[in-house]
């Protein structure tokens, strides 16, 4: 136990009544201590973006990486929402050789929920059209936020391209639902 001035001695209760647990690992972090609070856990956008593609939500999922650009521009950022963008572009492109339209048509619908008016009139469009217009839009974008990355800083795009190439080669059938374990998030 310790003592604090004015406080008399502490004991382990009067940390968790406080809403703290302190945490000291001593033996595998060296005198490292960590205070973790109550209350919910706050996840980076990318992170939440990388569990919604687990998902398979890519509209999440995007909009997890637009939010990262719009709150902490960076090459990385616009990398992930490139990505993001690629993902969408293949995981639609394996559908369609694996003939499954309903499993487009399902995407194409949860690109296009956002309110709940639309759970009464939903568009019914052909999967194949769906199928057209979402890539063209997706390789677009992913155009548009890879040139943004590159003229931040082209050596970095080209590393973590690299790294992402190389994911995409150890996953050829699902790494459109996961991102390269170098990225962090």
């Amino acid at each position: 136990m310790r003592t604090i001035e004015g406080r008399g001695k502490l004991g382990v209760g009067d940390f968790v009544r406080s809403g703290c647990i302190i945490v000291c690992l001593f033996g595998l972090l060296g005198c490292a201590g960590a205070v973790v609070q109550k209350g919910p856990v706050q996840f980076s956008n990318l992170h939440r973006a990388k569990v919604f593609l687990a998902a398979g939500d890519f509209r999440r999922a995007l909009e997890a990486c637009q939010a990262e650009v719009a709150e902490r521009p960076s090459v990385s950022g616009y990398v992930a929402l490139t990505y993001v963008y690629s993902a969408l572009d293949a995981y639609l492109e394996s559908l369609a050789k694996a003939d499954r339209w309903v499993a487009v048509e399902l995407l194409a619908q949860s690109l296009s929920v956002g309110r709940s008016e639309e759970l009464l009139d939903s568009p019914d469009i052909l999967a194949r059209i769906a199928k057209e217009l979402i890539q063209s839009s997706a390789r677009k974008q992913g155009d548009v936020s890879a040139a943004m990355a590159a003229r931040l800083d082209e050596q970095e795009v080209a590393v973590l391209w690299r790294q992402q190439q190389v994911w995409r080669q150890q996953y050829p059938e699902k790494w459109w639902f996961g991102v390269p374990k170098e990225w962090g998030w």
